[in-house]
Parts: C-alpha cells; structure tokens; sequence
C-alpha cells in the first residue's frame, strides 16, 4: 500500500519577504515631492530600501523579547535599567543615524519637516514600538531650545547617532529624550499633578519628589517632565544620570504590560530628590510644552498611516497569491472592493499627514501655516488615529485565520493599531482642543477655512459636502456633537488634500467618503469604482 501523503503544502503565499517601502509606495513618492520634501529624496528612498528589508527581519525579536527591568545589580545595588534584544539597539542605530529622530534639526532646510515624516512613516511600517522614544527625541528639540543653558541637548539629538551607553549626557556621542507627563490622579488632566519642584539655590536646578503612571522610554539620556513649582505647573529636564556620573533621584517601580507596543519599554517611576532644570518660566509648563505637542501628534498621524500601509501590504500579498473558488483572492469581486477601500483609506492617511507636515516645516516662517499646523494636528489625529484599528482589521480579514497569528505580523500591528488614538491625548482630547481653536484662535479657523476653500470647484461631492460643512462651523461650540464636527472636519481636509494633489483616488473618496458619508465597514464601494487601477496603484 502506498503511504498516504497529508503534508504537501499548496495555495499557500510565499513569505513576505524584504521589500523597498519607497519603490511601492506612488503615493509616498508624490507627497514628498509635493509638500515640499524633494530635496531630500535619496535620503528617503535610501530608507524606505532598508526599512522594508534589514529593519522588518530584525523587528521581530525586537518586539517578541520584550524589555526586562532591573532594578538592582547582584552586588544589590540600585541600578534601575532596562534590558532590550540586540535587534533593538540594531534598530534605534539604523533610525537615528538615518535621521528618523534628528534629521529636522541637522539639516534644517526648507522640506526638513517634511522629509522627516516621510521617514518616520516608514520607519513605522517597519518596527513601530522604536517610534516612541524616536517621536519624543524629535519633538523635545523646540522645547529645550528655549532655554541656552540646555543647547548641548538638542546638539545631541541634532548629532544624529545612538549611543545606548548609561552614562552621563556630556559623555555621549547622541543623546535621547523621554517624557513624564500624567500621574495616577489626572491623566490628561495635567494641572492635577502632584509630583512637587523646590527651586535650588541658583535658579534653574530643581528637586523633584512625587511620581509620574507614565514614563516613556527610561532608558533617555533625558526627560521632559511636568511639575508644581512655587510659580505653578512648571516644565523640566531631568537626566538620566547626573554630571557625576550617579543615577539621578529616580527609581523605576515596573514596566507597563502593555496590550502591544511590546518593544518600547514604559515605566512607572518616583522621584526621591531628583535633580532637574528647568526649562521656560515657572507656572508656564503646559505653554513650553506645546512646541513638541504639535509635532507628536504629527508622529500618531503618520504612525497610524504607516500601521495602514503595511496591513493593507499584508492583505495585498496574500490575496495575490491565494486561490479561493477557481481563482486568486485579489480577482475576487467582493476582495476587490475591500482592497480598493482600503487602498483609499491608506492613501488619504498619508496625504492628509504629509500635508500637515509641511504646515509644520513652514510654521516658523509663515503664520497661517503655523495656524493652519495648529488646527490641523488635532483634526488629523483624531480621525486618522481612529480609522487604523478597524482598518488593521479588516486586513486580517482577508488573510483570514492566517491573519490571526503572529506569523502574518498582523496581530502585532492590530496590538499596536488603538495607540496613536490614546497617546498625546485621547479621542475627546483631541475633539475639545479643535473646538477650542476654533472658537478662542480666529488666525486658526481662517486657516482652516483657506485651505478647504482651495479645493473648491474640483469635485461636485466636495463642493456639497462643504457647503453643509460652513454651516455647521458657525454652530460649533457645542461640546456634545464635537466628535461628529472633527470626523466630518477631517474627511474634508484628506478630499481637499487629495483634490489639490490631483490624486487617482479622490474621486472615489469624495464619492465615497462626502456624497455617501462614511460606510461602516471597508468594502462597500459603489460598483463602478474603478477597482482595477486603485488595487495596481496600491500594490505598487
């Protein structure tokens, strides 16, 4: 008797494999372009190839062998470190030496902002737990520039090198930041912290005693950290280890389990007569922050676009090498109009994101930008942020149960999809805050007002769905409908975005997104979509 053969495996994809991000990405490669990044293109490029080979194969134990704390060394000394794999370290060396962190403020050239979110959107697809101390590095710059005394730190992060040694900041040859911000008591209701700066003789050095939940990356070399002095809610930096070389007043009680996010290690701490310095004037904390709040928003935005660009890649991949009922999954026309939907939503994501970059990048030299950036982060958080859970979704979805395990990288990026939406300020955060400028920062709403009205005339959809959207703006101060005022704030500002930038996909989202208002589910485009030519678009 023949031996029965049960283990030929068929009609299965073949691995994903390494892949250029910058090459399949049309979509990438036009706003970069286009707002203004092109200067820096081979930088880009150059990443997008290495991302999307070296960096994915090492992300995997990167994120799998979570960090371990230590809080005593065996001779039992405190020592309160992290442990990381090595692809982790192998990681931030890639990214910050390719400017992922720094790029913005070594080459601050017109298009920097913008080629820097090119970058971090990829690096994004990539390994995205790393983006988190990556984010906060890069946006403390403006902060610590308001204070001469700590110029050395943002040369640090200008230097654009990893150096992962635990020792003093003058010591290294890069430097890194973190931050503590929210406490037990408040959250995001910040003016509630407790955690108490008495002033040292000498004006600038503060001692530090309370806590922070939340302590993002406490392996920086730094961190910006919120605090009750005399004046008021006063901002900080406190170090690491101090100029002695002695680890400053802080011992870290646990690392978060954290639902994903796996390879970034956050903490909770206390602070036991920390040494830290001031940064801005006493009482005006939440003001100096707000120079690196408009740039981590901008970061969740283009996070969650890059969660979208790699989970649409998954599905993409595997429908075009699966067989269902006689024929590959992508030439399925229900598939289709799933994969096509997604396409959609991936790129008005990403255009969206690279628009309010270069708003950002030209903030210091043009104020209706800057207005404009404002606004705009916060509109664009809220939606893009919102839209990646479902999104990632409905990706496995079409891998089906292969798309449940960890294989497929896809529960990975559904683990880490609800983040961008609670960092930097949740849902209702985001909402309150638009509301605010709206109605507090006529500069703001004039902005916001020039930009849709760019778009007027392209799109029949457009022109009706904005036309209820004016009368809506003059009515927005109820609190209550803010989400629904943002959600339909945001899905103009993509149309209007995709308009201008004559964009292959923006008459499918006008019709789907403002004629018919936004479906519940991916997949219910109108059947004359045209299916064909987004798939190829976005498969690259």
């Amino acid at each position: 008797m023949q031996p029965v053969r049960t283990h030929e495996v068929a009609n299965q994809p073949p691995p994903f494999g390494a892949r250029d991000l910058w090459n399949e990405d049309a979509g990438l490669r036009e706003a970069l372009a286009r707002e203004g990044g092109g200067a820096f293109e081979s930088t880009v490029a150059a990443y997008g190839a290495r991302a999307g080979g070296e960096l994915l194969t090492l992300s995997h134990d990167a994120h799998r062998d979570r960090p371990r704390l230590r809080t005593h060394d065996a001779a039992g000394r405190r020592i309160d470190t992290v442990e990381f794999h090595p692809n982790y370290h192998a990681i931030m060396q890639a990214a910050i030496g390719h400017g992922v962190a720094g790029l913005s403020w070594a080459r601050p050239l017109p298009g920097a902002h913008v080629a820097r979110a090119a970058l971090a959107y990829l690096h994004y697809q990539a390994e995205p737990g790393s983006s988190c101390p990556l984010t906060m590095t890069h946006a403390a710059v403006p902060v610590l520039l308001r204070e001469p005394s700590l110029r050395a730190w943002a040369d640090g992060v200008a230097a654009c090198r990893y150096d992962p040694r635990d020792v003093p900041a003058a010591d290294k040859r890069g430097l890194t930041l973190g931050m503590g911000m929210t406490e037990k008591q408040g959250g995001s209701d910040v003016r509630a912290n407790t955690t108490r700066a008495t002033p040292l003789p000498g004006g600038e050095a503060y001692e530090l005693r309370g806590h922070k939940w939340f302590f993002s990356a406490p392996m920086s070399d730094g961190f910006l950290v919120l605090a009750q002095a005399p004046g008021g809610l006063t901002c900080l930096l406190l170090p690491r280890r101090l100029p002695d070389g002695a680890l400053n007043g802080f011992r870290l009680m646990r690392l978060k389990d954290k639902l994903g996010d796996w390879s970034n290690a956050s903490s909770e701490v206390e602070f036991d007569s920390a040494l830290a310095w001031r940064v801005g004037e006493e009482g005006r904390g939440i003001a100096t922050i707000l120079g690196m709040v408009m740039l981590t928003r901008l970061d969740c935005m283009l996070g969650s676009a890059g969660l979208m660009r790699m989970a649409l890649s998954q599905a993409l991949h595997h429908c075009r090498h699966r067989q269902a009922f006689g024929r590959a999954l992508i030439d399925q026309p229900l598939m289709r109009n799933v994969l096509a939907d997604l396409a959609v939503e991936s790129e008005a994501a990403l255009a969206l994101s690279m628009r309010v970059a270069r708003a950002v990048d030209a903030s210091p030299r043009d104020p209706a930008e800057a207005a404009f950036a404002r606004v705009a982060t916060a509109i664009g958080k809220f939606w893009i942020c919102k839209r990646a859970p479902a999104f990632v979704n409905e990706a496995q979805e079409c891998l089906g149960g292969a798309g449940y395990v960890e294989e497929s990288l896809l529960p990975r990026l559904y683990r880490q999809a609800p983040l961008n939406s609670i960092w930097e300020g949740s849902g209702n955060i985001q909402c309150l805050d638009v509301l605010r400028a709206l109605s507090r920062e006529p500069a703001s709403l004039a902005a916001l007002q020039e930009e849709l009205a760019r778009a007027e005339g392209l799109d029949t959809d457009y022109d009706r769905a904005l036309g209820r959207l004016q009368g809506t703006l003059a009515r927005s101060h109820d609190e209550s409908q803010a989400r629904a005022l943002v959600m339909r704030l945001a899905l103009q500002l993509q149309a209007a975005t995709l308009l201008q930038a004559g964009s292959p996909v923006a008459v499918t989202f006008c019709r789907s997104r403002l004629r018919e208002g936004p479906s519940a589910v991916y997949g219910a485009l109108a059947e004359d979509t045209p299916f064909a030519s987004l798939i190829e678009r976005a498969a690259g």
